[in-house]
């Protein structure tokens, strides 16, 4: 009989994504094939403690995305760099706590999605799925990704950035001048919307730049693009392949745009239309700027690439997820059910990914030789 490989589902973190998070890791770990892989719960709590959890109870209120928490225990883990065992160390005795031969990071947001977590995983030498640190970090921050897809052609909305220290020097007035109306107001390294806002109006101002800024010291300001959300999914690593496109319908009666609470919390919130209604020659040229995307963005793995589609068949990409949602309304993992690619097995092609990179990747010199 094979031996299972054992998988560390690292999971929760630092993030105002945490409890998005926990939702993820949950279908990943009813979902992941138990004949083939073992699983390690590795959940992080708010304040980045690790803990070994069992599977029996490593979440409280797990069926509420208002009330899920990480259930957390008095032991507290390390990873340790260099340790070609992948040991997992308790951090009270020293002791080890076992390995792992590879790490399925499902954390959203800083601290996880933004190349952090991603250099740990390289340097104590063991394989992860997903973008490496890199892609990863590009991936995270809004404005970095957005000034390298403009240079390399591919159109995105017209943007301003603002660190916290020119806070004083943001005017209404002028933004407006430059975007027009409606804009939006978002944190660059942050995801699920959280954190922003759509500004009609000068009243609103202010307390969306307040509250934007809580987040993350850069923010973007972005001009309204009039269109159909369409996103779409792409796997794999030197030659990634795209999903079939689905579009995002927000409920316009309860949410002025795709919020927090219109993806996680409001089951009517939205309405996602998979595959989305679409003539062939539009799906064909979406998949191919999604591929596009996820090369020029460096990512391996997967991605989720969001776009617009204006009424005169204009598409604009929006943004790029490295780590997309794995929810049960989730739209990474849906879209490839809708390919033809289950959940199940999504998840085995992602880590088999992770393994083969890692391989390719050992194979490289360290040293030079003449």
């Amino acid at each position: 009989m094979q031996k299972k490989i054992r998988v560390g589902i690292l999971f929760g973190g630092k993030s105002a994504e945490h409890e998005v998070s926990l939702q993820s890791a949950k279908n990943i770990i009813d979902s992941i094939d138990k004949d083939k892989y073992e699983v390690v719960l590795i959940g992080i709590d708010k304040q980045g403690r690790w803990h070994l959890n069992e599977t029996s109870r490593y979440l409280l209120n797990a069926d509420n995305p208002k009330l899920i928490k990480l259930n957390t225990n008095p032991s507290h883990l390390a990873l340790v760099p260099g340790n070609q065992s992948h040991q997992l160390i308790d951090i009270a005795t020293s002791e080890p706590t076992g390995k792992v031969d590879v790490v399925f990071p499902i954390m959203h947001g800083p601290y996880g999605e933004d190349g952090s977590i991603q250099g740990l995983l390289k340097l104590a030498e063991v394989p992860f799925v997903g973008a490496g640190v890199l892609g990863s970090a590009v991936g995270m921050d809004k404005d970095v990704m957005k000034r390298l897809l403009k240079e390399a052609g591919l159109p995105t909305a017209k943007f301003l950035v603002f660190q916290s220290s020119a806070r004083k020097a943001i005017r209404f007035d002028e933004v407006a001048a430059q975007l027009g109306l409606p804009f939006f107001v978002k944190p660059a390294n942050l995801g699920s919307s959280v954190g922003i806002h759509r500004i009609a109006n000068a009243s609103e101002f202010e307390r969306a730049i307040d509250d934007a800024f809580l987040y993350d010291r850069k923010i973007l300001i972005e001009e309204n693009i009039a269109g159909r959300e369409i996103e779409c999914s792409v796997l794999g690593n030197a030659e990634p392949i795209a999903s079939l496109p689905g579009e995002i319908i927000a409920n316009a009666e309860h949410h002025t745009f795709y919020s927090y609470e219109a993806k996680y919390i409001d089951e009517s919130g939205a309405t996602l239309e998979i595959p989305a209604n679409l003539d062939q020659d539009t799906i064909r040229r979406i998949q191919e700027i999604a591929i596009e995307v996820f090369r020029v963005l460096c990512c391996e793995g997967m991605a989720r690439i969001d776009f617009f589609l204006k009424k005169n068949g204009e598409i604009v990409v929006n943004e790029l997820n490295t780590i997309p949602g794995f929810t049960r309304i989730s739209m990474y993992p849906k879209l490839w059910q809708a390919s033809g690619i289950s959940y199940t097995e999504l998840i085995d092609r992602l880590i088999q990914l992770a393994i083969d990179r890692f391989k390719t990747e050992q194979a490289l010199r360290t040293s030079y030789e003449s």
